[in-house]
């Protein structure tokens, strides 16, 4: 059995070495970070169930905490080890969505110049962002076992987002992005207070217009 510590560099190195050594397009950027989920999915032996939370939790060099915040959470590096930080004060579905968008950040470290160089119509953070938000949702609720329920007649948002585990905001935007059903208007999220504090470097999460609560600011030392 490999040790813990060569585990986790193994799943980072894994998940890293999917980037390609150019500048990409946005799309290419989503394709990246699907295929990120995929291979997590992969690694950690989780192709066939929802994905357990303690997965990443249980990762060395990785310490998750819980603390009241005016964001999702946030993600950053102490000298030590990657630290992420979630809202305890949000609902634990909305936690594991954050999850696993702050680890998607700490996988982009050092490769943030190429997966995403903004365009006329978005910015740079705005495509990691979005990237984030799609391998959380690419993970917690992979393609092949959402078409799979949705084909034994699992159809109901409520019933498909507690498979998952999953809000069921969430579960309607995978549904529309797999194209099960029709995309729904997208409303004006509410604002939320941006972070006035911050102990290093850090990726903030706050809400993102396609998914209910999930951002961050660029940005963990090296």
């Amino acid at each position: 059995m490999r040790e813990t510590t060569n585990e986790n560099r193994s799943v980072l190195a894994s998940l890293r070495a999917v980037i390609p050594i150019r500048p990409l397009e946005p799309s290419e950027a989503l394709q990246v970070a699907e295929l990120q989920a995929a291979r997590l999915l992969e690694l950690t032996n989780n192709t066939e169930a929802p994905l357990d939370w303690t997965v990443i939790a249980g990762l060395p060099r990785l310490r998750i905490r819980r603390e009241s915040l005016p964001t999702s959470g946030m993600s950053f590096w102490d000298g030590h080890n990657w630290v992420i930080v979630l809202n305890r004060d949000e609902p634990r579905t909305r936690q594991r969505f954050t999850l696993l968008h702050e680890y998607k950040h700490i996988v982009d470290h050092g490769a943030t110049d190429r997966l995403y160089v903004g365009t006329g119509r978005h910015q740079a953070s705005d495509q990691a962002e979005q990237a984030a938000d799609y391998f959380a949702g690419c993970a917690l609720m992979p393609k092949r076992l959402v078409k799979r329920a949705w084909g034994q007649g699992l159809q109901q948002s409520a019933a498909l987002a507690w498979r998952f585990g999953v809000s069921e905001r969430a579960i309607e935007v995978r549904l529309a992005q797999l194209g099960l059903v029709e995309p729904r208007p997208r409303c004006t999220p509410p604002s939320t207070a941006r972070a006035d504090f911050r102990p290093r470097r850090a990726y903030y999460r706050q809400f993102s217009p396609g998914w209910l609560g999930q951002p961050a600011h660029e940005g963990a030392p090296a």
